[in-house]
């Protein structure tokens, strides 16, 4: 499952006030919503639009990953010390077993990285993308 930030609106009335205050907005269609092509979902998966720094408070991700049984969430992305923390966190509260895959993520610092890193450590578990792979791998690479 795939979340890009992009307003719902052409004028972005349904952006956090967060995102409002700021003046960040992403229209729809616009080309700063769309995937890098390297990650480009496929065909049939599931891509949610979010209009805050939490993908669990802008979109429906919490019902459609219960409507798929999905207990167990791997996360990766950009800004680790606002989305990527909300996320990790609002997934925990909302009873989800998290790993973050660490080098996965992106901030604008090395040191914001580190400190956002640490923050987490009690809400998740942090995997490297080797040492994660590996772990897939020795589990036959089940779901969960």
């Amino acid at each position: 499952m795939y979340t890009v930030i992009q307003s719902l609106t052409a004028d972005g009335r349904d952006r956090s006030l967060d995102y409002k205050l700021s003046g960040f907005h992403v229209p729809p269609g616009h080309p700063d919503a769309q995937m890098l092509e390297c990650i480009s979902p496929g065909p049939d998966e599931i891509v949610l639009p979010k209009t805050s720094s939490s993908v669990f408070q802008s979109t429906n991700l919490d019902y459609l990953l219960r409507s798929l049984g999905v207990r167990q969430l791997v996360l990766a992305g950009c800004v680790t010390d606002q989305c990527v923390e909300h996320a990790v966190r609002d997934a925990c509260d909302l009873g989800y077993l998290v790993t973050l895959v660490s080098d996965a993520c992106v901030t604008y610092s090395a040191r914001r990285q580190a400190a956002s890193l640490a923050a987490v450590s009690g809400y998740c578990r942090q995997r490297s993308t080797a040492l994660l792979l590996d772990e897939l791998a020795g589990a036959g690479g089940r779901r969960g």
